[in-house]
């Protein structure tokens, strides 16, 4: 994606993007000469809002682009990136008619990614120039996050293990100057971190937890906290084999946290970020965590299992609990945590939950802004008697029978796990886009930490 945005001037002749609308395509016609009106009547082109028209030239290359937009620009601020399929590879930049530059770019950049570990690289290559006030370096860093998300989203299991997903948080960390340590298998017990043992421990692949961290101590403290299932087989309470086939992405949680803690440390941000990322497989074995057993927590509660494909919340009750030892003066996690969020939202806006209302405005402000949309849910009190337990402080999924409010139990649940931090806030993301749209090639996907990371830049950054 990074190599998809240099500057104009280091291209040699690329082919200009013009944005038309209905009543300017004419005007824009006269000015390219009499061939390309010619050529858009031949293609019936009349400027309509998401369609284009590649206009050769005498040689029969591209002379120029035209981009329907409607009369306050783009009809989606990525729609530039439906170009990158449709259009040969070669050099393009942006011309006239485009009223924010760098969304336009960064959705052309975000279309542009591919996954290429496992297949033969694509030849067809797009570039976009810039101008030179175009920040191409605050894009470069955002695309780096994308692209790190994304990546471990789309590696399968096999190839990406606890082992492997605490490693990446090694390297990242370590790319950057920060430090921090990684506990594995029965030393989950000794640290006091029982759920995340036990719902990792009838892999082959012991669990562990990667709790990393860098900058100034003495700057603001901003937690990210991640769901790292590696692979969710939903333990003994198993999932049919069509709600397996994407359990790959059960570490989408991890992945984004990973994203935003790039973009963070890329950019220096003066804050002191910690990560801590639970890495384990919930998989079936004869030592497996069953419904029924009761489990002893870092927080102290006792959690009486209700379904064994719930595993995530057990994980990051124990990480939340460690995060919020320090109280940090922000707190995020983020989690592949229920479908209920999908039945109620769908997959392209995940839901987050805060007790803090300031913070909530910030969000909704920033992922506006940002075209990274989010959506509010509350924590609503009422509900966590839907989590009573007759046998423990409490159990960690609806016992109710009948299946309400799911997303918000869930985090109602988590909510548990924090009581020392003023600001903390959930995302029950889906990690995952399944079907092409602009900015938005199909497979894993960064949700939430372009919004994060422009939020995390404007508190610390421009309050400090």
């Amino acid at each position: 994606m990074r190599e998809s945005l240099v500057r104009k001037s280091e291209m040699s002749d690329p082919t200009p993007i013009i944005a038309v609308t209905e009543s300017s395509l004419e005007g824009e016609l006269a000015g390219l000469g009499a061939r390309a009106g010619q050529w858009s009547s031949l293609n019936d082109f009349k400027g309509k809002p998401s369609s284009h028209l590649l206009v050769p030239d005498s040689d029969g290359t591209g002379a120029v682009v035209l981009l329907g937009v409607d009369d306050t620009g783009l009809p989606h601020p990525f729609l530039l990136g439906s170009l990158v399929k449709s259009l040969p590879g070669g050099d393009y930049f942006l011309s006239d008619g485009f009223p924010d530059p760098e969304q336009a770019a960064l959705g052309f950049a975000l279309s542009a990614y591919r996954f290429e570990r496992y297949v033969t690289p694509s030849k067809k290559n797009h570039r976009l120039g810039l101008a030179d006030d175009v920040d191409l370096d605050r894009i470069h860093i955002i695309l780096e996050g994308v692209k790190t998300a994304r990546d471990l989203i789309n590696t399968p299991a096999n190839d990406l293990g606890p082992a492997e997903l605490a490693a990446a948080v090694e390297a990242l960390f370590k790319s950057h100057g920060g430090a921090g340590r990684i506990i594995v298998g029965d030393d989950l017990l000794s640290e006091n971190f029982p759920m995340v043992h036990a719902v990792g421990r009838a892999s082959s692949r012991a669990p562990r937890l990667a709790d990393f961290a860098w900058g100034n101590a003495d700057d603001p403290k901003v937690t990210l906290v991640g769901k790292g299932v590696i692979f969710d087989t939903g333990g003994l309470n198993l999932k049919p084999g069509n709600s397996m086939s994407l359990m790959k992405k059960d570490m989408g949680g991890a992945a984004n946290v990973l994203g935003l803690a790039a973009m963070i440390m890329a950019s220096a941000l003066p804050v002191r970020l910690r990560v801590i990322v639970p890495c384990v497989e919930n998989a079936v074995s004869a030592n497996a965590f069953r419904p029924g057993d009761i489990l002893s927590s870092r927080k102290g509660l006792s959690v009486e299992i209700g379904n064994t494909d719930a595993e995530g919340r057990l994980i990051l009750g124990d990480a939340l609990a460690l995060a919020d030892e320090e109280s940090p003066d922000l707190l995020v996690d983020m989690a592949t945590l229920t479908g209920a969020a999908r039945v109620a939202l769908g997959p392209d806006l995940p839901p987050f939950y805060t007790h803090d209302d300031d913070l909530a405005e910030e969000i909704a402000v920033m992922a506006e802004a940002s075209t990274d949309p989010l959506w509010r849910l509350p924590l609503w009190e009422p509900y966590m008697k839907y989590l009573d337990s007759k046998v423990a402080d409490i159990n960690h999924i609806n016992t109710s029978g009948a299946g309400f409010a799911g997303s918000i139990t869930a985090a109602l649940f988590l909510s548990r796990f924090v009581e020392n931090t003023d600001s903390w806030v959930h995302f029950d993301i889906y990690g995952w886009t399944p079907a092409d749209r602009p900015g938005k090639p199909v497979g894993g996907e960064a949700q939430g930490i372009r919004c994060l990371f422009d939020l995390i830049a404007e508190r610390y950054t421009v309050k400090k």
